[in-house]
Formats: C-alpha cells, structure tokens, sequence
C-alpha cells in the first residue's frame, strides 16, 4: 500500500476521519470557466460542480461494462454503418454500384484484408 493511504505523517492523511478524499483536478481554462458557469447555474461551488457532474457523467455511461461501447454487437455495429452510408450516398445511384461502394467502405481494401483481426486467417 502506498503511504498515504496508511497514514504516512508526512502526508496528512488520517485513516478513519471520517472525511472524504480530497482530489486535486487539472483542468483548462476554458473547462473551468464552464464547470463555474454550470455551478453559477446550479447555485452551487466550484468542487460540488464538479462532483456532480461526475456523477451525472457516470451515471450516463453504458451498463455494458465496456467503456465507450454502447453498441458491442459486431452485426449492428456494421449494420448502423451500412444504414449512414446509405444516407450519404448519391440516390441516382444504379443499385449494384450503392452496394459496391457500401461493400467496398464496410468490408474496406483487399489489399488490407490480411491486417484486419475481425476477419478469420486463411487457413495454410
């Protein structure tokens, strides 16, 4: 365990005060500035602004268990892909040229087939 957690004299920390962690957060000006305008806001303090939104934050995170992966199926994924591409696409289009392109932006290069690690080797 580190020092500080013990209760290292040099470091001020009393285990069992009953006080919560003081933590320390670097942040740019412009974040500041936008953390104090929402604690402004909230009728609030800077640290309790900061609190609180880092719940809300985490709050609002995926129930996954994977961070940042709110869609982890590899078939809705492509098929969301599929659905925006489609979008751009230019509706003059000829129907087997949309899905050459379509294919072509999914499935991405031959050439680059051997890199990609969603796909199974080539058995030898």
């Amino acid at each position: 365990m580190p020092d500080s957690i013990k209760g290292n004299p040099d470091h001020g920390v009393r285990p069992g005060s009953g006080r919560d962690a003081i933590s320390a957060v670097k942040m740019s000006e412009t974040l500041t500035a936008d953390v104090d305008a929402w604690a402004e806001a909230h009728r609030t303090v800077r640290s309790d602004a900061i609190r609180q939104l880092i719940e809300l934050g985490l709050r609002a995170m995926p129930s996954t268990g994977r961070i940042g992966c709110a869609r982890c199926d590899p078939v809705q994924i492509e098929d969301l892909a599929v659905k925006q591409i489609g979008q751009l696409l230019d509706p003059s289009l000829p129907i087997d040229e949309r899905e050459r392109r379509i294919r072509r932006l999914t499935e991405g290069p031959t050439e680059f087939s051997d890199e990609r690690i969603d796909l199974p080797k080539p058995k030898k």
